[in-house]
C-alpha cells in the first residue's frame, strides 16, 4: 500500500501549513481502506505529538468512518 505514503507526501507538499494528523485524513477519505491498514499507516506517518495517545482509538474509529465515505453512510441510513 505505498499509495498511501504516496498521497500522504503529496498531500503535504501541497499543504505545508497543515499537521500530520490532517493530512492523513485527507489521504485516507473515501478511499475505503481497512482498519487495519489506516491503523499501520497511521502510526508510520503521524507524528505522536499531533495526537493526544488517550485518543488514538477514537481517532482511528473517525479515520475508518472517513475512508468509507458515502458507502458508510448509507449503510447506516438503512440501519
Amino acid at each position: 500500500m505505498r499509495s498511501i505514503e504516496r498521497v500522504f507526501n503529496k498531500v503535504k507538499k501541497e499543504n505545508p501549513n497543515w499537521s500530520d494528523y490532517i493530512y492523513f485524513a485527507a489521504t485516507v477519505e473515501d478511499r475505503n481502506f481497512s482498519r487495519q491498514t489506516i491503523a499501520r499507516y497511521f502510526n508510520k506517518l503521524v507524528d505522536k505529538n499531533d495526537y493526544d495517545p488517550k485518543e488514538k482509538k477514537e481517532l482511528l474509529q473517525q479515520l475508518f468512518k472517513l475512508s468509507q465515505g458515502n458507502k458508510k453512510a448509507a449503510e447506516d441510513n438503512q440501519k
